[in-house]
């Protein structure tokens, strides 16, 4: 036995020039010697065979992942297990078969995560050994994942189908048949291109709506969308969740209809009703891979198949038009835009398949013609790459030779994703920058050297680019390279003093300080350091910036406030690239610096936002709520679900993004102050309704659900600006969290999860909601969040039940909530919840109030809030106003509209209807307490000095200005104040 050990030993080992050879044969010797004599044997006789020989020496070479899983204790026999299959097309039947040796019969569910778990492991060897060694082309291996993909949902999902309807009742339709779940799947699942350590996208579906049939006279029917959720629940546990023998498949649910907010099961109506009103272009594109891939129907793939074709006919009448569709070819240019936008923010070179020329463009040059041509042409109605590729030359839509060299990159390119992942089986794209994953990824490949394989690799994403460049492009306008001499002369002095006679002669702004900042900018120590491509790049762009800013009304200035942009960019040249090679880019630069110095502090703080100035038209167009909701769902979908560290950062990028364009579209005019605020409380719903479903998710998979229920019993309160719908720039959130839970009930939980009592649950997902909110990134802040305005402040709970809420404010609320009370609304959370908060809400501030007494103490507040934050005295005596704080300031008319609801809401409910001053400013009118030209002058002045406070935060001053001009508004705004409370 030992002679056999040690022959197999010296067989097996590994080539001497391969780097971690030593380590790689002392755990193979170490493994030999624990065999049985009857592996040893079938052992031998494998390793008998050169052809064998040579696949085992490049597969424990080239992947750590499948040579740990050959070693393994509980992978006893698996070589054996595998050599007769690995020649061998496998179908889905071969895995379904494969399978069943690793499920016992009448499992429970940790026997069946565990099986599921061993034999994916297995498989996934079977997939490295027959790719590295090349014994199936690419597209085999990948058609061979899908089916490994296929039989893993199907199998799992019918396990847990038929456990619940043990449980819950069977889902029927009218005619008593069981209901199944149907099982999209999206992108390269959908395609059968999956690859070696692929996640799955999936959406469920199912016909109808309803509730279950009880399997027992005395069982509880629930309703179908109950029942389908707690279904999608269990099957995506038993596949994506990390045990001790790893995982099945990565689940990424969030290309359902509203992404993580939706519903995690929907029915066909409501899935038509989202795509027939709310989808978007992207979910076009995303469609164009959809299948079912899998249904409650046990082994029967032929049945359901009326309800699969109802799906599929209902996802391809969104997708595909009955034309040749020019309204998909301006977003799909968007979206190649934002393709780019990303590979440069996020650093993507050197990743195959998100990086430039990678395959991610391949699919868009191949799915954007399909969602454009589609339509008519339905054979390009295919989730096949390939197909789709063939479809196109036979159209004539794309030269034969193009589609050849497109086909040929793309190859090349998944075979290089599958050597990077076959290395320790981890879902990533990037070329490793470890020299030994290095030198296995190019033996993988096929060459001797990193250097050639690398050379290879350009050599096909450049190609790539280049296509990617050309598909639906605009056309290009000339670009105008004539800069005056004169510009290029004057960045190139050195003397301050030639420089500031050189800025006179031709009349330059404030010559003295201009030339002042340019020579203090050549001689910063950025300048200095940078490279020599990077100060050829600038001695480039210097001269296109100052001709443009020579053109303008205030050059000085404009010069002045992008000093810091220049200095925070020149160590990071492609963005003076993106500048040079942008002129319409550099001409918005120029115009919003010069109109504000707030634009180009958050360019120098943020550099990645100037892609946002790359399309004027775009800058410039403000997006609906609903496009707002869209497209941050779109970011989100191409970030990694479990990269929270990721989807925070590009929250703060959307977020300082949108507010670089509403910036950007007041201090050129194009929008109106109280769009100005509709768009940044906009803006800050959406992000809240956001970080309240990632709350949400990540606190119901630990912990289960509240109350049973499948949807937040929760809701987000606006107080202040955002409750009033009046967000500035820089505005913090005032937020107060309440549940509707019973807080002495405990979360229903599933296997492997922690039960918490519900009041626990919901404290813990508001402290998440903060979290992701108020932590400091290298990207900022999203909000700073101040929770001060809650039932008992600081020392209050963090979170208070509706019921505990009201009864804070009937029996302990000072006067001042009260007023707090009237700038409040529901900006996030459950529907249902939320009518009951504005009940509340109605009721409270609709009490009869001792009118003496409430006068008082809004008179005693204001003088209070005055004394502290309002000018003082020799302020005031140098003509100075503080617009907020001082007398007949914005505080004395919100405080006017404060009273006047609250005095009179009981009289006038619908006082109460609104939470922003303007609107109950017409109530009041309307009610007549006061009259029409006491309305007009409260509004008009509220109107004019809100507007003022944005001017100021963007010209980043203070609240204190001069007070000449001013004068009658405020007098006439004191004198309402004087007439109602004095």
């Amino acid at each position: 036995m030992e002679n056999t050990h040690n022959a197999l030993t010296a067989i097996l080992r590994v080539a001497p020039s391969t780097p971690h050879a030593e380590a790689i044969n002392q755990q193979v010797a170490q493994w030999l010697a624990g065999l049985s004599a009857e592996y040893a044997s079938a052992l031998t006789a494998l390793a008998a065979q050169p052809a064998w020989l040579k696949q085992w020496q490049k597969v424990v070479s080239c992947s750590q992942f499948a040579l740990a899983q050959i070693l393994s204790e509980q992978q006893i026999g698996l070589l054996n297990t595998l050599s007769e299959s690995l020649s061998q097309q496998w179908q889905a039947d071969d895995y379904q078969h494969a399978l069943k040796r690793y499920i016992p019969e009448g499992c429970d569910t940790l026997a069946l995560d565990k099986g599921l778990r061993l034999w994916r492991n297995t498989m996934m060897v079977r997939s490295i050994w027959r790719d590295l060694n090349r014994l199936a082309t690419t597209l085999d291996i990948t058609k061979e994942l899908t089916h490994l993909a296929d039989v893993a949902v199907n199998y799992t999902l019918n396990y847990h189908y038929n456990a619940l309807c043990a449980v819950r009742g069977i889902p029927q339709n009218a005619q008593g048949q069981a209901m199944p779940m149907l099982v999209l799947g999206m992108g390269k699942l959908g395609a059968f291109e999956l690859n070696l350590s692929s996640d799955i996208d999936l959406i469920f579906a199912y016909p109808h709506s309803g509730e279950t049939v009880p399997s027992e006279p005395t069982g509880r029917s629930i309703s179908h969308q109950e029942f389908f959720t707690q279904l999608g629940q269990k099957l995506i546990k038993s596949l994506d969740a990390q045990t001790i023998e790893g995982f099945v498949f990565r689940v990424d649910m969030r290309l359902r209809p509203y992404g993580q907010s939706g519903a995690l099961a929907s029915n066909f109506d409501s899935l038509e009703n989202y795509y027939l009103t709310q989808g978007r272009d992207w979910e076009r594109y995303a469609m164009v891979k959809a299948r079912v891939m899998a249904c409650s129907a046990g082994d029967n793939r032929s049945a359901y198949t009326p309800e699969k074709q109802e799906l599929m006919q209902l996802l391809r009448s969104f997708t595909y038009r009955k034309y040749v569709d020019f309204s998909a070819i301006e977003a799909l240019r968007d979206l190649k835009v934002r393709i780019r936008q990303e590979v440069k923010r996020r650093r993507l070179k050197g990743n195959v398949k998100l990086g430039e020329g990678g395959i991610r463009e391949v699919e868009f040059i191949v799915q954007a013609q399909q969602l454009i041509r589609g339509g008519r042409d339905s054979q390009l109605q295919t989730p096949s790459l390939m197909q789709a590729l063939q479809g196109l030359v036979a159209l004539g839509a794309m030269p034969a030779h193009n589609a050849e060299q497109l086909r040929q990159n793309y190859v090349f390119l998944r075979n290089t994703e599958h050597a990077i992942q076959a290395w320790q089986d981890q879902q990533t794209q990037d070329i490793p920058q470890d020299p030994t994953a290095q030198w296995a990824l190019a033996q993988a490949m096929g060459f001797d050297d990193w250097g050639s394989f690398t050379a290879q690799l350009e050599q096909h994403m450049q190609q790539v680019s280049t296509s990617f460049a050309n598909v639906i492009a605009l056309p290009e306008e000339p670009q105008n390279n004539a800069v005056q001499q004169h510009w290029q002369s004057l960045w190139a002095e050195g003397d301050l003093a030639v420089l500031q006679q050189q800025l006179e002669r031709i009349r330059f702004d404030e010559p003295a300080q201009s030339a002042q900042t340019l020579h203090a900018l050549h001689h910063a120590p950025q300048v200095l350091a940078v490279d020599k491509t990077g100060s050829q790049r600038l001695n480039k762009f210097i001269p296109l910036l100052l001709c443009k800013i020579s053109e303008r009304s205030q050059p000085a200035t404009t010069l002045q406030r992008l000093q810091p942009f220049i200095i925070a960019i020149v160590r990071r040249s492609a963005y003076v690239l993106l500048l040079i090679e942008n002129p319409a880019a550099l001409e918005q630069l120029v115009i919003l610096s010069e109109a504000s110095p707030w634009i180009p502090e958050r360019l120098t703080e943020y550099p990645a936002l100037l892609d946002e100035l790359l399309s004027p038209s775009n800058l410039y167009q403000i997006p609906s709520k609903n496009e707002l909701s869209a497209e941050l769902t779109q970011t989100i979908l191409r970030i990694p679900e479990d990269d929270l560290e990721q989807q925070m950062e590009a929250l703060r990028y959307f977020r300082h993004a949108h507010g670089l364009k509403v910036a950007a579209c007041e201090v050129t005019g194009k929008l109106p102050l109280m769009k100005v605020s509709d768009y940044l409380t906009e803006l800050a719903e959406v992000i809240l309704t956001y970080a309240l479903n990632l709350a949400w998710e990540e606190m119901s998979r630990k912990h289960g659900l509240p109350g049973g229920q499948t949807e937040p019993n929760f809701i987000v309160v606006g107080y202040g600006k955002l409750g009033g719908i009046e967000l500035g720039h820089g505005s913090d959130l005032d937020l107060v969290f309440i549940h509707n839970a019973d807080s002495q009930q405990y979360t229903q939980i599933s296997e492997g999860q922690r039960s918490l009592d519900n009041h626990t649950f919901y404290t813990r997902m508001a402290q998440k909601m903060i979290l992701l909110l108020d932590t400091k990134m290298p990207s900022g802040t999203l909000y700073e969040v101040d929770m001060r305005l809650r039932p008992s402040g600081n020392s209050g709970l963090l979170v208070s039940t509706l019921s505990a809420f009201s009864k804070y404010q009937n029996n302990e609320a000072w006067t001042w909530e009260h007023q707090a009370l009237v700038r409040t609304r529901v900006v996030a959370g459950d529907t249902e919840l939320a009518q009951h908060f504005n009940a509340v809400r109605q009721a409270t501030l609709c009490q009869v109030r001792d009118q003496a007494k409430l006068k008082q103490d809004v008179i005693d507040m204001r003088q209070k809030m005055r004394n502290q934050l309002g000018s003082k005295t020799k302020e005031a005596q140098a003509g100075l106003f503080n617009i907020k704080q001082d007398a007949g300031g914005i505080v004395d008319i919100e405080f006017i509209v404060q009273y006047l609801v609250l005095a009179h809401a009981h009289q006038h409910p619908s006082l109460v209807a609104y939470s922003d001053n303007i609107r109950i400013l017409e109530a009041v009118g309307q009610c007549a307490l006061l009259n029409a030209a006491q309305i007009t002058i409260l509004t008009e002045a509220y109107k004019t000095l809100r507007a003022q406070t944005h001017k100021l935060a963007l010209q980043q001053q203070g609240n204190t200005i001069e007070g000449a001009g001013l004068e009658a508004l405020r007098q006439d705004v004191e004198g309402i104040w004087q007439r109602l409370l004095e």
